[in-house]
């Protein structure tokens, strides 16, 4: 075992310290990089220790991951043992993040520069390349003779590297074409219909609720553009919040980040996607890999193997809907969060931590990481919204895992509480089976319920704002922080996913989702990200009870779908296809919506709440497929 781990840590010292450039090697790996399904798959069969839960990843780390699956391939585990076409699988990938030569790089669209090592100067490597990726999708509705297509087609550049053997930065810039149509439903009340307290405070608002894009899944478009988008052909005019035509917006992802104490304490600052404490690739009930963006400074502390103690503080970015001046005026929000780790070998994982969503200024208790957001605000007052979170998993390598995940909004100790709106919580469970017979492949099935009001907080008027309300939901440029599904909602979801052949993915995945209408006449309260929960009355008053589908209509949806991408050998382009339907139907109760006692329920089909069926599809490409961005 002594020699096993001193190969593995010569090996990795040689690839990081030869040409560092190469990999510019503390630089993050994107969430949706295909590198995150091999690891987790490793990990379910012990092929490697576990990882931390706050992704993104580093270069190093991966590289660490990988080599020590390889040299741990020997060991006699159940299903632990890598096929031929597994380990050709993972070489190839480590090639994707070993050094690479000075100079122009077709195959990785690189060009790579680094000063000579001597007394009196600092490493400094560089490595500039473009991105290009190009997708196309189409929703046709047969029912409705309706038909949608919309496009996310960027072209940019990168600028990435070293500075010395403990710092990296990059530096991404790109604009795109983007057009995603949806459609305007109806108007939903903040709070609920016949709400009666109109103070400065309290003001029931209607908003305007719209459809998923049409041409995408349920609950998989994710915004790619920064701020707001124009249109082709004015792109000097007013700022929008939506490409309901086709549009051009820009993105800007800056990173600089290192480690230090041999990869002990690793620090980032930067703009990118993140998913913290999830037991699945995007299943996080805190930090969804679906959330937009936002900038932030966080670090991960491993002090032991089996202990990681992670932190991060950020600023959240608004979501332009009475344009750029006004709409962030009252979307001015930090965001905390802190998440301890312990694992027993391969067979338990532990996680909690905290949420604190606030109206920025200068808060140290936030910023001062081993502060616990969720106490603090007894010190400084009620003014910011806190959450709290766990995660539980049991796991026998090389069989699966089983987990329970649980993000608590608020909650009291009082009968029925479970019954009434202000029981603020969501929870999962789920599991993930290997399959030793196919390459890196998994059958998962998971649970999730969001409820009511989860994820939503009433406008605070804040003594450093003057009169003016502050947003407060737990939510990013208009999407929810924690899970992708709206309150409200709950989902049933089984996954199969594979890397069947040489450089190439498949997944076969069905989902059932349920959601409470947040449009017209039996709409429910608390079923929208901008829903208010009345602050009077709350234990008391009869309308704030919840009974799923029995008080009012629900939207029930039935995905089927099928995907994969490949990518060539020797030609830097990957295609990516998916295709599936949607199969959409709505109930309603025989009485009013929001009655405070439960209804018998029946499908029904009206102008208001239709019958649909839905054909989905989408092909795309992307350059430089092998390269570890």
């Amino acid at each position: 075992m002594i020699k096993s781990k001193s190969y593995r840590m010569i090996l990795c010292v040689l690839i990081s310290s030869s040409m560092p450039l190469a990999g510019q090697t503390h630089g993050s790996v994107a969430i949706d990089n295909p590198v995150y399904q091999i690891l987790e798959q490793a990990a379910l069969r012990g092929l490697c220790a576990p990882l931390a839960g706050a992704k993104p990843y580093s270069r190093q780390a991966i590289l660490t991951a990988i080599t020590e699956i390889l040299d741990t391939d020997g060991a006699p585990q159940r299903f632990g043992k890598l096929s031929d076409h597994e380990r050709r699988i993972l070489e190839e990938t480590r090639t994707s993040y070993a050094p690479v030569s000075r100079g122009l790089d077709w195959q990785r669209g690189t060009y790579t520069f680094e000063n000579e090592r001597s007394t009196g100067n600092i490493h400094l490597s560089g490595e500039v390349g473009l991105t290009a990726a190009s997708c196309f999708s189409w929703g046709l509705y047969p029912r409705n003779r309706d038909a949608a297509w919309g496009t996310d087609t960027w072209l940019g550049f990168f600028f990435n590297g070293d500075l010395g053997d403990h710092f990296s930065y990059r530096f991404t810039m790109a604009g795109g074409m983007i057009r995603a149509p949806r459609v305007a439903l109806g108007t939903y009340n903040t709070y609920y219909p016949g709400f009666t307290q109109e103070d400065p405070d309290h003001i029931n608002q209607e908003i305007t609720t719209y459809s998923q894009p049409l041409a995408s899944f349920p609950y998989t478009y994710k915004q790619s553009w920064d701020g707001s988008v124009f249109n082709y052909r004015d792109i000097s005019g007013s700022y929008r919040a939506w490409p309901s035509d086709l549009s051009v917006g820009d993105t800007m992802l800056p990173e600089i980040t290192g480690s230090l104490l041999a990869g002990h304490i690793r620090y980032r600052g930067g703009r990118m996607d993140r998913e913290w404490g999830a037991m699945a690739r995007g299943s996080s009930l805190v930090l969804n890999q679906q959330a937009a963006p936002f900038l932030a400074l966080e670090t991960t502390v491993s002090p032991f193997s089996w202990c990681y103690f992670s932190t991060l503080t950020g600023i959240l970015e608004y979501y332009n809907t009475e344009g750029i001046k006004h709409s962030a005026a009252t979307n001015q929000n930090a965001f905390s969060i802190a998440m301890l780790e312990i694992n027993y070998q391969h067979y338990l994982h532990l996680d909690f931590g905290s949420t604190a969503l606030w109206p920025k200024r200068f808060e140290l208790g936030y910023l001062f990481p081993l502060t616990d957001n969720f106490f603090y605000q007894n010190v400084i007052g009620d003014f910011d919204n806190l959450a709290i979170f766990c995660n539980l998993k049991g796991q026998y390598p090389g069989i699966g895992s089983l987990w329970f995940s649980l993000f608590l909004d608020e909650i009291s100790v009082e009968p029925l509480f479970f019954e009434k709106d202000r029981a603020m919580y969501a929870f999962q469970t789920g599991t993930i089976i290997a399959i030793p017979w196919l390459p890196f492949a998994t059958v998962s099935l998971r649970y999730t319920k969001v409820e009511p009001y989860c994820y939503t907080h009433t406008k605070e008027r804040v003594p450093w704002y003057g009169d003016t309300l502050m947003e407060s939901s737990y939510t990013n440029k208009g999407s929810s922080l924690g899970y992708y599904l709206p309150p409200n909602s709950d989902e049933l979801l089984l996954r199969f996913e594979a890397l069947p052949l040489s450089r190439t993915r498949m997944h076969v995945q069905y989902q059932m989702i349920r959601h409470g209408a947040d449009y017209g006449g039996s709409a429910v309260d608390g079923s929208s990200l901008w829903s208010e929960l009345d602050p009077d009355g709350r234990s008391t008053k009869a309308v704030l009870r919840k009974y799923f589908l029995q008080d009012g209509a629900y939207q029930w949806q039935h995905i089927f779908k099928f995907g994969a991408a490949y990518s060539w050998a020797k030609v830097p382009v990957q295609i990516f296809a998916e295709a599936g339907v949607v199969i959409s139907y709505f109930t309603n109760i025989d009485g009013p919506a929001n009655s405070g006692s439960p209804s018998t329920y029946s499908i029904v089909d009206t102008a208001e709440y239709p019958r649909s069926t839905g054909l989905i599809a989408s092909l795309g490409f992307r350059l430089f497929p092998n390269r570890a961005d």
